[in-house]
Parts: C-alpha cells; structure tokens; sequence
C-alpha cells in the first residue's frame, strides 16, 4: 500500500505548471544566440513550418528530464519546446497533413535543429498522428502566454478582420 500512495504522489508532483508569470530572458545554445519575443508579439503568433518530437523522459521515475523552467519531463505528458516564445505559454498545433490539432503546454527550449520550428512529448506526437513519422509539416498558433495571475490570452481573429 505504501508503495502505491508513494508511486502516486511522484505522479501528482509531477503534474501542472509549476511557474508563475512569463520568461523571455535571451539565451545562448550550441553557439546560437535566441532572443524570446515581447509577450505582446507572441500572442500574436502563427507559423507554419516543419515539427519533431523528443523523449526526455522514461517510466518510473527513473531518468527523468527537466524543462527550462525545471519542470519534470514525463512520458504521458503533452508538452512542447520553442525557440522564442515566451515560456511557458500555450499554443495550438495543427498538423497540416491531417487535419488533428491539440493544445499544448511550451515549457521547454528546442529545436536546435534548422528548418525545425517546436519539438513536442512523445504523446503529443501521437495525437497529433506523426509519431512514427518523426516530421511533420504543422501550424503553431498561440492561445495564451504566461501562467497565474500573469496569464494573457491572444484574441480572437475574427472573420471581419480578413475584409
């Protein structure tokens, strides 16, 4: 019994957001250097381009990744990296090449790779219906920026707006 009140608080401190407001602090990786956009800009956000997936967890525990807001990286989670969106912040993702789309949580920096514009979770991946495939060509659109009190919600384009 002791081990499963164990297993299960490991699963409960592992879940939701655990940062309040926004980070679009600049940042250096493998010789790049990133500026994250202003959060006005990023609720502003949409982009079509080319998405991968990345496993930075396992089960149980036993290896599991931090995001760069140090929160836990687990198997079952739907979670996402960008380069420069503010973090953390919630986008839509449609992949083109379906039609299936989720909203997710960017908790984490990535991809680092060229050409590549966000790297989901594994199980995010599946939703999205290209885990097998490792590539697929998306639309990234934000919902929301920041978490708590910090929370700012993009607004609507509505269909006028095209005229």
């Amino acid at each position: 019994m002791m081990m499963w009140v164990s297993i299960l608080s490991m699963v409960l401190v592992s879940c939701g957001p655990s940062y309040e407001g926004y980070m679009t602090r600049s940042y250096t990786v493998r010789g790049g250097h990133y500026r994250p956009m202003q959060v006005e800009q990023a609720l502003q956000y949409r982009e079509t381009g080319i998405a991968s997936w990345y496993d930075e967890s396992k089960y149980f525990g036993l290896k599991r990744g931090n995001t760069s807001l140090g929160e836990k990286v687990m198997p079952w989670h739907v979670s996402a990296a960008h380069k420069t969106l503010p973090l953390p912040c919630v986008v839509k993702v449609t992949n083109l090449s379906n039609g299936r789309s989720l909203k997710m949580r960017v908790n984490d920096r990535g991809p680092f790779i060229d050409g590549r514009i966000i790297d989901v979770t594994p199980r995010a991946a599946s939703k999205l219906g290209f885990k097998k495939h490792g590539l697929t060509e998306v639309e990234v659109e934000v919902v929301s920026v920041g978490d708590g009190k910090h929370k700012r919600k993009a607004k609507k384009k509505s269909w006028f707006a095209w005229w």
